[in-house]
């Protein structure tokens, strides 16, 4: 049984992460949020510990940064959305056990005292920014240092608050310049 709580949005989003492992589940019932259902994060929190496993599209991103915000040591899973995807439908609930169980096994908890270790440069370099498959392999490397999909702003956020060392990244970015496609597969 997993000591921490996990944060999910629904119902099905909590069948999914049972599937993958023996816990317990709070639903946020999408962004509507009440009084009671913070109330029990709260408790959680404070008790046990969270993790915050959102959907991995906007909605998702907005309230993992309300809970974020409202809960700045939980721990932070981030399914990618190529893992989490059916046609015309994204979200938790779409993941398979092993996605579910690879993304809580590259846990993450934002540190407020941040460290500037990368720079827009760094994601221009790489070519995570400013070229034309950007967004693909911000993605990609989001995937494999388990930091999830964000634009290039958050994705440098993620970044320098996350602790991801320069060789954890540079590995990464290499990974995907090196004959890996832009889903984030090695080709055979």
């Amino acid at each position: 049984m997993l000591k921490e709580v996990i944060v999910v949005e629904g119902k099905m989003d909590t069948i999914a992460v049972k599937r993958a492992l023996e816990c317990d589940t709070i639903e946020t019932g999408g962004f509507a949020l009440g009084k009671h259902t913070l109330a029990k994060i709260a408790a959680a929190y404070e008790k046990r510990g969270i993790i915050i496993l959102t959907d991995p599209d906007g909605s998702g991103e907005r309230i993992r940064k309300y809970l974020t915000d409202r809960f700045p040591d939980a721990k932070q899973a981030f399914v990618p959305k190529k893992d989490a995807s059916v046609p015309d439908d994204v979200g938790i609930e779409q993941a398979s056990p092993e996605a579910i169980l690879e993304a809580l096994g590259k846990l993450h908890v934002s540190h407020f005292d941040v460290e500037e270790i990368f720079s827009a440069a760094d994601l221009i370099r790489a070519g995570l920014s400013g070229s034309k498959d950007a967004s693909a392999k911000r993605s990609a490397v989001g995937a494999r240092l388990g930091i999830g999909y964000a634009n290039a702003r958050t994705f440098l956020k993620r970044l320098n608050t996350y602790g991801i060392t320069r060789e954890e990244f540079e590995k990464a970015a290499e990974d995907i310049g090196d004959g890996d496609d832009l889903s984030g597969h090695s080709k055979a």
